[in-house]
């Protein structure tokens, strides 16, 4: 089985527990306006490019698209986006890695994009891994019909879910789609038993005001399989990205998310998270198994 990644990024920490090695799929079934990763969205071939590099020799003059001018460029200006592996080479080389994972209590992340695009493929790279002791996580935006994901989150040992609305209008609005599915999914996720770690993006303008995020925190608690909580700022970290695929940036000047508003949230998920515990009769001190980052 083969698959279309985009990169093996090593030695991440946000990703999951301990040093992990996260995998980009290619493809994403979300159009989010803040996306960081916007060379990610579609499933076909793209060419990040890079002006500075170019020294004028005319290679390219006469190609009428961006594939033949990459293929004529003899100085890299133009970068290709994404490669094909199969899964059987994708797991020897997140094996190279395993004495870290070991060491860290880490392991391995799916990310994207979106990995449950190609769930058979990671199906089987995942096969791989727990034949090996691997922890394998999937970073997933949930948007994907439940037949497709639910044997990839069966697979797996824990799932990083986004919820990026709660309000279906404000959801389709800012990334093609409503949310209805991406609900659903989370609650058939919690059905099964598996351990979810939240993510919460704040964007200024759009998700941030104090009712949006309650909803959200009340509906990640509702849940009952939440281990963790994770603000996430939005960022605009990915503007170059957009500029070298020759795209327009979709937030425009959109401030970034500051750190006082994600701090105020920090402390309102650390207090919904330390209430449920308190009713579970196991609370636990922030660096016990339970914390919100």
């Amino acid at each position: 089985m083969n698959g279309l990644i985009s990169k093996i990024q090593k030695y991440s920490t946000k990703d999951g527990p301990g040093l992990r090695s996260t995998v980009f799929a290619v493809g994403c079934p979300l159009r989010c306006g803040w996306c960081a990763n916007p060379e990610l969205m579609e499933t076909k071939p793209k060419f990040f490019h890079y002006p500075e590099r170019c020294v004028k020799c005319g290679a390219c003059a006469a190609c009428t698209d961006r594939d033949r001018r990459a293929a004529a460029c003899f100085y890299d200006a133009y970068e290709p986006v994404g490669f094909t592996i199969s899964a059987q080479e994708m797991a020897v080389k997140l094996l190279r890695d395993k004495a870290f994972y070991d060491q860290s209590g880490g392991g391995v992340t799916y990310s994207g994009g979106e990995a449950a695009l190609q769930a058979d493929f990671f199906l089987e790279a995942t096969e791989i891994l727990k034949a090996d002791s691997i922890h394998v996580a999937l970073d997933t935006s949930g948007h994907v019909p439940w037949e497709t994901l639910g044997p990839l989150v069966r697979a797996v040992d824990l799932v990083l879910y986004d919820i990026k609305a709660m309000d279906s209008e404000i959801h389709k609005r800012h990334t093609g789609a409503d949310n209805h599915l991406i609900l659903e999914n989370a609650r058939h996720i919690a059905d099964m038993g598996k351990e979810m770690i939240v993510r919460l993006i704040l964007v200024p303008g759009i998700n941030d005001d104090e009712r949006e995020i309650q909803n959200r925190l009340d509906f990640a608690m509702s849940l009952g399989n939440v281990v963790k909580i994770e603000i996430l700022k939005y960022h605009r970290l990915g503007a170059g990205k957009y500029r070298r695929l020759g795209l327009d940036e979709p937030m425009g000047d959109t401030p970034e998310c500051s750190d006082a508003v994600a701090e105020r949230f920090k402390q309102k998920a650390a207090g919904v998270m330390d209430i449920r515990n308190r009713g579970n009769g196991m609370y636990l001190a922030p660096e016990g198994r339970v914390r919100v980052w």
